[in-house]
Parts: structure tokens; C-alpha cells; sequence
């Protein structure tokens, strides 16, 4: 008796995996960065260059206790996409594109590296809508 095949190859669900992986790995790192920067902002938010007349403009401690949290969250996120489940995959999309918006708003007090956040949002978000894991339907 044959196997009913969805029209993908093994290499698919390789690469797939494969992105899914690199997802949480950058997800990982990524939390953990926001966790430091969150520690940077709660400790010592002289750190951060503080911006007249930004539309925006927050508090830098509420801002570095904004991304401990969720920088927290991020490392969690990161690990749960090892298991392959499709709720980790939705919430690290949900939680980078949250992450993506935060980093965003945060561009005047430290510009260069909320610039290299947003582009490492971007490809966790690209690498969990890409890719899927053979146990889910195609």
C-alpha cells in the first residue's frame, strides 16, 4: 500500500525545519539582547540618548522594563519552537512582529541597535511564515 504524499519532497520538510530552527535560535538571541537592553534601561538609562520632541517620547525606565519582559518572553517563545508546535510558530510571529513595533518606537534612544533588532524580527518572522514542519497539513 503507498503512502498519500502532499506533493513536497523530504527536502522540503528539511529546509523547512531547518527554518523553523533558525527562527528560535535568532529568537533566543534576540530575547536575550532585549533582556540586556531592559537591564541597561532599568540600571542606568543615562545609557540611551534621550530625544526632544519625539512623538513617542516614554519614560527610559518604563522603557527598559518593557524589553526585560519582553525580552523574556522572546527566550521562552524561542525554546517552545524547538518542539515544532503550531502554537509556538503563531506566537513567535505574534511576539516578533510585537518586538518589531517596540524596536521601532525605541529608534531615538538607541538607533543602531534597534535597527539591527527590527532586521532580526523581520527574519524571524520571514523564517516562521516560510517554513513548515512535516507534521503539520500542507
Amino acid at each position: 500500500m503507498t503512502q498519500p504524499t502532499t506533493g513536497h519532497s523530504k527536502s522540503y520538510f528539511a529546509w523547512a525545519g531547518g527554518l523553523t530552527m533558525f527562527a528560535g535560535v535568532v529568537l533566543i538571541i534576540a530575547g536575550f539582547l532585549d533582556f540586556f537592553r531592559g537591564i541597561m534601561g532599568i540600571a542606568n538609562d543615562d545609557v540611551f540618548v534621550a530625544t526632544p520632541g519625539y512623538v513617542f517620547r516614554f519614560d527610559l525606565t518604563a522603557w527598559g522594563w518593557l524589553h526585560l519582559i519582553f525580552g523574556i518572553v522572546a527566550v521562552a517563545a524561542g525554546f517552545a519552537l524547538f518542539k515544532g508546535a503550531l502554537w509556538a510558530r503563531i506566537l513567535g510571529i505574534a511576539l516578533a512582529g510585537v518586538l518589531l513595533v517596540v524596536n521601532f518606537l525605541s529608534l531615538p534612544y538607541y538607533p543602531l541597535w534597534s535597527l539591527v533588532a527590527i532586521a532580526l524580527y523581520v527574519a524571524i518572522i520571514w523564517a516562521l511564515c516560510v517554513g513548515r514542519s512535516q507534521e503539520e497539513k500542507i
